[in-house]
Formats: structure tokens, C-alpha cells, sequence
């Protein structure tokens, strides 16, 4: 053993010791927790990666505060979840500044655009005034003004999500600005008391700083430029880290970018034709893509599409022209109009030559509706990106599809990674292109007993999903385990239509209440869930993870079917194209059974919680060519295909 290994009397295993008694009977000795702690200890003083399976119940996040905090380095945590941030910033955190280190500070940012820009609320008028300088034949109610005006002058933070009531897309797109629009602190005359600004010295001057896994990917995309320097940076919830890397290192492009920069430009510019232009070339690249929805375009974009790209670029190279040709000296308010326009026309520019031009290894596909199609690109290799953006930028080579922010003009990358997640793929060391000699794995287990406290059922008597007589007979198994189970059900589902259906069968079969995603904000509906227990909730891909209710109310899990990706999704199509023939196990399988035992853990949250996950698809129990890689990712739980069983056990 080396001598910067941690030893069980390391200071980690002492904080941790320490933190556990000030618990009191809250506390408990989890030693997963403490091995987690020790590995996470050693990765950070040997400037390490390490990627971590830890279980329900683990207490992951002391896990990894703790070693960090004790060795006082600089920590950014990338969250999935808002719940996960807050918990953080609201609990652990203070927690660990009360009882491990007094000095310790802590900040929660957010992308540019959550924050109010006071420079906006100056130039919008009064009760007659127009939405800002993007929506300019749009009124606001001068009430809705009025709040935010009030609300300016008493909040520190300046972040949407501070605001008493929740506002309009419309009145905060009118008195806030994305990254791509601000034209930097320096240009703006409010830039001494910008609040995103204010919220990024704060993080400048933090020892812990919590963000979301979409604003470290933006933060990796821009180069580095975005967050300040960190020694270490912790994904939570790392299984979701390869999708949120693909998607911020991506572009998309629609109509309404054409629309909004129409918007933008047409309240400095005088040039009517121009700014008409601009709306035309929105709705002419909407009606071309409208017919493409759910297609993959390749190698490139149709000649049609080239050409009306290259046209746009055009245009909005005089528009930028005409913005710079403003004479602005005498007006510090429009000076900073202009920077704004300009700052925006080039992003858009670059977003269409990206498309026009598209890196290589990357993949074209069209989103959306009909109504309203996208045009979507994103890196082909997810792994390659992070070979660029974090394991190793300076010798990579590759190009990369950028986002832009104002930040930093010395980036740093983190000397150690840490990723961790109550479920980690087999594969996913090399499905990121972790450097193997620079990266420890490690899977800590979990402290509840599975085996006693979960019964895992599949009734191989049902049919296939694909199977016509599939749906009663999901109704029907899913009405006897809900009058089993008495209520307590959580029932996740693989589509909104099917979740749609089974609520609307089952409210009229059984005598329990059933609560339906999206008939009430989620962190309401989860409260009311929990707080009646004989209710169930019926749900989808947004609950399979990230909720958390522990006790009797939630004494069954029913799944639907085995969670595979869509066949017909194009990004993931253009990968098993690559891959060939391994790509179920490669790209469908992994990501399957991550998901499906995310559902599953949504369970068991406590020791004391007892329960059963029924899995309503038999291919779990039957196909032999990949039930036991299903299985394997599943806590270790006893397993039944008979109701009696799960009856007798819900009943005890």
C-alpha cells in the first residue's frame, strides 16, 4: 500500500465517522460509503479517474464530499436532477460545513439564461411597451413587469427559479438573454451588477460548485471557458453522462432561430426587406424538413438544403454589416443592442455553417414535429468528444461543435474525474474512452438485503409486447397486483400512450385512486403520492430515476416492457451502423438494462422497505440470449412468475 492510500483510520474514515455521530439515530455505519470515500481519497491525491457503482443507500454524495472536502480542494458536482442539486446545496452541504469545516462555501450555478438581465428590464418601457427587443409586435402586461421589477430590487440571486411565481416564456425571454446573446460584462452597462455574473464570482470563490450535467457539458464543449478553474469534477448520476455530452456538443437548427433573429435584428435595423428575409428563410427550411421527421440525412443535407442555408448566411452576414455600421458612441444602452444583435447573428452563422459543412463523424437527422421540425447534429462517437473535451484536449485533434459563453480567459481541467451512479454499464469505461491505465473501477454494493426485502416477478403466461393480445392482458395483471399490493403502486411505462390507456382502463377497475404524470407539477405529484399511500402513479421515462419515496406508500413497481431504445432512432441508428454486427450488445442491451434497473430502484429506498418490481414483459424470463445480462444489472432480489407468491409476499 502506497503512502497516500487511505487507510480505515485515513482523516476520510475519521470525518466520516464524526459525521455519522452527529447524525445521532439517524446514522448509520455504511461500509460501501466508507470504501466509496477511501477510493475516492486516493483518486484525488493520485490525480486519478475513477468510476463508481454504488447502491441505493450508499450515501454516495458524503461519499464523495467528504475526501474532497478534507483534502480542501476546488469541487464541481454535475447533477442530472434538480432534487439531487438542492439536496446538495441544501443539506448535505451545510451539514458538512456545521460539523466537518466551518470555512467551507459552497454555490449553485446556472446557465445564463436562468438569471434576469437587469440591461433587459431597463430597455423594456412602460404599461405601452413591447417585449423587449426580440418580440417587438408582442405587448407585456405592465402588472407582469411591475412583479419582476419588484422582485429585481430584492433578490440576490436574480434566478428565475427564486421568483415567487412562476413567469411567462414570454416575459422571461424578454428580460433575460442565453449565452449567445450577451455581448460580456464589459460591453453591457449593468455588467458591474449583471446577476450571471454576480452568480459566476460567487462559483469563483466557492469550494464546492453544484451544476447540472448539461451546463458541464456546455462548460466542455466551450473549451473550458464556461466554469472557473476545479481540481475535481464529480458526475452524479454519471449513467446519464454519454446522451448530455452528445447533446450539448451538438447544434440544432429550426425555424424559429430564423424567427427570433427576424425579432432581434428588426428593432435596431431599418431595413425591412432584410428582416423579411430573414422569416422567410425560417419558413422555407421548416416546410423543407417538414416531410423529413425522423429521418437521418447522410452523408450530408440535401442540395436543397444547402442552398437555402448558404442564402441564410447571406442575409445574415448584412445584417451583421448593417448592425456594425450603428454609430452607438453616444449611447452606452445601445451600444450594448448592438453588441447583442451581433453576438447572436454569429452564433446563428455558425450554427449554419456548421450544418453546411458538418465535422466529420457526425450525424444529420431531422426532430420534432411536422409542425415545428429541427434539424439536429451530434457527434457520431461519444467517446472520441470526450477524448477532446476532457481526457486529453491538447492531443486530440479533433474538431469540435462548440457552444460559446463568456468565462475565463485561462481554462483548467480537473486532475481527477469522478463518476458515479447507483447503476454503471459494463461498457462504460470504454463507451467514454476513459484512458484504462488512468481510471479505477470500483462497485461498493448497497447496504439494503435485497434478497429479503424485494421479489422480483415476470409472468411468463403473458404475451410478447408485439403480441395483439398484449395490451388487456398488461391491464389485467396490472389490476390483480394493484388490489394485492392494496394501492402503493408506482407503474412506469416505456410510452405516454400506453401510460394513457392503462390509466384510463385501470381507474375504472380498481377502487384506489390513480395519479397520472403531467396532471400536476412532478415534485407535487411524487408529494402527493407519498403522502396517500393507498394512491398510484402512473408515469414515464421521466420517473424511472431521480424520485425518491422511501416507506409503505411505494410497496410495488410495475414496468411494462423491457425499456430498448427506439430501432428507428437516427442517432443511435447511425451507431449500430458503425458498430455492425455487435450493436445490440453494444449500443441496446447496456442501455436497457441500465434504465430497467433504475425503474427497479425506484423500490427500495430504506432498510425497512419491503416490496416487489414486476417486470410485465416475459422476454425478462425467456429469452435466453439476454435475460441473465438483464438480470445481472438488477439488485440481487429474489424472483417469482407466481402471482400467489407476490400476493403472499405483499400481504406480509
Amino acid at each position: 500500500m502506497s503512502d497516500d492510500t487511505p487507510t480505515p483510520s485515513s482523516p476520510v474514515d475519521l470525518a466520516l465517522e464524526r459525521l455519522t455521530e452527529a447524525m445521532g439515530t439517524g446514522g448509520e455505519d455504511r461500509p460501501g460509503q466508507h470504501e466509496m470515500a477511501r477510493a475516492v481519497a486516493v483518486a484525488i491525491s493520485r490525480k486519478r479517474h475513477l468510476v463508481v457503482q454504488a447502491g441505493t443507500g450508499t450515501g454516495k454524495s458524503l461519499a464523495y464530499l467528504t475526501p474532497a472536502i478534507t483534502a480542501k480542494k476546488t469541487l464541481v458536482v454535475a447533477t442530472a436532477t434538480k432534487a439531487l442539486q438542492d439536496q446538495l446545496a441544501d443539506k448535505e452541504l451545510p451539514f458538512l460545513r456545521d460539523h466537518l469545516r466551518p470555512d467551507l462555501s459552497w454555490a449553485v450555478l446556472k446557465g445564463r439564461s436562468n438569471y434576469l438581465c437587469r440591461q433587459r428590464l431597463d430597455e423594456v418601457g412602460g404599461s405601452d411597451s413591447q417585449l423587449g427587443l426580440d418580440l417587438p409586435e408582442v405587448k407585456l402586461p405592465e402588472r407582469d413587469l411591475q412583479t419582476i421589477r419588484t422582485w429585481a430590487d430584492r433578490t440576490a440571486s436574480g434566478d428565475r427559479a427564486d421568483l415567487p411565481t412562476e413567469p411567462s416564456d414570454r416575459l422571461w425571454a424578454a428580460v433575460s438573454v442565453g449565452p449567445r446573446e450577451c455581448p460580456g460584462a464589459s460591453k453591457c452597462p449593468r455588467g458591474e451588477d449583471c446577476f450571471a455574473e454576480l452568480a459566476r464570482r460567487r462559483a469563483a470563490s466557492a469550494d464546492v460548485i453544484i451544476v447540472n450535467t448539461h451546463l458541464y457539458g456546455l462548460h466542455l464543449a466551450a473549451g473550458g471557458m464556461i466554469l472557473p478553474p476545479h481540481d475535481v469534477v464529480v458526475f452524479d448520476e454519471a449513467h446519464e453522462v454519454p446522451d448530455i455530452i452528445s447533446a450539448t456538443t451538438g447544434r440544432e437548427l429550426s425555424a424559429g432561430r430564423f424567427t427570433n433573429a427576424a425579432r432581434t435584428s428588426g428593432s435596431l435595423i431599418a431595413d425591412e426587406p432584410l428582416i423579411e428575409s430573414l422569416e422567410t428563410a425560417g419558413a422555407r427550411l421548416s416546410l423543407l424538413l417538414a416531410d423529413h421527421v425522423g429521418s437521418r440525412f447522410k452523408p450530408g443535407l440535401p442540395n436543397e438544403l444547402v442552398d437555402l442555408l448558404g442564402a441564410a448566411r447571406e442575409r445574415l452576414g448584412l445584417v451583421i454589416a448593417a448592425a456594425r455600421k450603428i454609430d452607438d458612441r453616444g449611447s452606452p444602452d445601445l451600444a450594448t443592442r448592438v453588441a447583442r444583435v451581433v453576438s447572436a447573428i454569429t452564433a446563428l452563422t455558425e450554427d449554419v455553417n456548421t450544418f453546411v459543412s458538418p465535422p466529420p463523424d457526425s450525424v444529420l437527422w431531422v426532430s420534432g414535429t411536422s409542425d415545428h421540425p429541427r434539424l439536429e447534429l451530434a457527434p457520431l462517437d461519444v467517446g472520441a468528444t470526450m477524448d477532446a473535451l476532457l481526457w486529453d484536449p491538447d492531443e486530440s485533434g479533433l474538431q469540435i461543435v462548440a457552444a460559446v459563453d463568456q468565462a475565463p480567459d485561462e481554462p483548467a481541467g480537473p486532475s481527477s474525474v469522478i463518476m458515479t451512479s447507483a447503476t454503471i454499464p459494463a461498457s462504460f469505461v470504454a463507451d467514454l474512452s476513459i484512458p484504462p491505465d488512468d481510471v479505477d473501477v470500483l462497485d461498493v454494493g448497497t447496504p439494503f438485503d435485497f434478497e429479503h426485502q424485494a421479489l422480483l416477478y415476470c409472468p411468463t403466461s403473458m404475451p410478447e409486447p408485439r403480441n395483439d393480445r398484449y395490451r388487456d392482458a398488461l391491464f389485467d395483471e396490472l389490476a390483480r397486483l394493484i388490489e394485492a399490493a392494496d394501492g402503493r403502486t408506482l407503474a412506469l411505462f416505456t410510452s405516454h400512450r400506453m401510460m394513457r390507456d392503462a390509466a384510463d382502463e385501470l381507474a375504472e377497475r380498481v377502487d384506489h385512486p390513480i395519479l397520472r404524470q403531467g396532471e400536476l407539477p412532478k415534485a407535487k405529484l411524487v408529494e402527493r403520492f407519498s403522502d396517500e399511500p393507498q394512491t398510484c402513479l402512473f408515469a414515464t421515462m421521466g420517473y424511472w430515476q431521480g424520485i425518491d419515496v422511501p416507506g409503505p406508500s411505494l410497496s410495488l413497481v410495475t414496468i411494462d416492457r423491457i425499456p430498448f431504445p427506439r430501432p428507428d432512432e437516427p442517432l443511435l441508428q447511425a451507431r449500430r451502423e458503425a458498430i455492425g454486427p455487435a450493436a445490440f450488445r453494444s449500443i441496446d442491451l447496456p442501455r436497457a438494462a441500465t434504465l430497467l434497473a433504475q425503474g427497479a430502484g425506484r423500490l427500495i429506498r430504506s432498510r425497512t422497505d419491503r416490496g416487489v418490481v414486476a417486470v410485465l414483459d416475459a422476454r425478462l424470463a425467456t429469452n435466453k440470449s439476454y435475460r441473465w445480462d438483464l438480470l445481472a444489472a438488477l439488485p440481487p432480489m429474489r424472483r417469482t412468475k407466481d402471482f400467489a407468491e407476490v400476493a403472499a409476499f405483499l400481504a406480509s
